[in-house]
């Protein structure tokens, strides 16, 4: 009888032993943000937001990519870019202002999302350059892309893996604003471009 109490005693401990145990929590580990380039188009437009709060008349100056190490650009086909910098100008006020959209934050004062620099004083179109209406862009980065490859063809596949820029400006040259879609990092290390209208998407000329 008292073997049987002992073996009974013994199993009522491990039953509330077993019970008592509470089960172990798995961290979840948080996946990271996948961050997405943008082409030209939809970053101009972002920072055209941010723009009209600080002047309703803002039309575009320029708009360039930036390359990054905190984030790669997409595939030149995309027409993606980690980062962009625009510059608008205000009739109204005489004054430019400087943007920037990224997609993470990075050197140089880079912040993710739009972001305003300080103003200047402007006294109008100088040079070749002048402002225009956002609504002249109609065609994006991906588009331009595509139709610069077509003159473009020769060219990269003598020098593959060259980094692909954009920049949009309106010259005296051509009637529309226009996507000069550039090998190379910038335009004084670039000895190839291609030029496309920014509102009908036709080409326009290559510049060596």
């Amino acid at each position: 009888m008292q073997k049987h109490s002992l073996i009974l005693a013994a199993a009522l401990f491990a039953l509330l032993s077993g019970c008592s145990d509470t089960p172990t929590s798995t961290a979840t580990k948080k996946e990271p943000e996948k961050v997405e380039p943008v082409t030209g188009q939809t970053a101009l437009y972002r920072m055209y937001q941010s723009a009209r709060t600080w002047a309703s008349d803002a039309k575009v100056l320029k708009l360039s990519s930036l390359h990054m190490t905190e984030a790669p650009d997409g595939p030149p086909a995309s027409g993606a870019a980690a980062a962009w910098m625009a510059t608008f100008v205000s009739e109204s006020k005489s004054e430019s202002r400087g943007y920037t959209y990224s997609v993470v934050e990075g050197q140089g004062n880079l912040h993710k999302g739009a972001f305003a620099g300080p103003s200047e004083s402007w006294a109008g179109p100088r040079g070749v350059n002048s402002p225009f209406l956002i609504a002249a862009v109609k065609v994006d980065t991906d588009a331009a892309y595509k139709t610069a490859l077509e003159k473009a063809a020769d060219y990269e596949k003598k020098n593959p893996g060259k980094p692909i820029t954009y920049i949009l400006e309106k010259t005296t040259k051509h009637p529309d604003p226009a996507w000069r879609v550039l090998w190379g990092e910038s335009v004084q290390s670039s000895n190839f471009s291609v030029l496309v209208d920014a509102s009908t998407g036709a080409y326009l000329e290559t510049v060596h």
